[in-house]
């Protein structure tokens, strides 16, 4: 059985997101180009390291609030006679 999933509301979450923010020497993309390729794709930009655990529980909040926003479809435009958006 296959579902057919209205990909009309679906807004794919993109974080843009550097590692290893720890290793500042070893570093070959700077913030700046971080900051304005996100921009580019209109997306967040945020800068990770999990070997000091530096903004990982913020990102991770931050996919959950993207995720949220956008699994929400137009209350005026359901998706198909079976929804029940409240």
């Amino acid at each position: 059985m296959s579902f057919l999933f209205p990909y009309r509301y679906e807004k794919v979450p993109v974080i843009l997101v550097g590692n290893k923010v720890d290793l500042e020497s070893e570093r070959e993309v700077s913030s700046n180009e971080g900051r304005a390729l996100a921009e580019d794709w209109g997306c967040p930009f945020m800068e990770t390291s999990a070997k000091s655990k530096t903004m990982v529980d913020e990102l991770f909040a931050e996919i959950v609030r993207q995720m949220n926003y956008a699994a929400q479809p137009d209350k005026d435009d359901p998706c198909c006679s079976a929804c029940n958006i409240q």
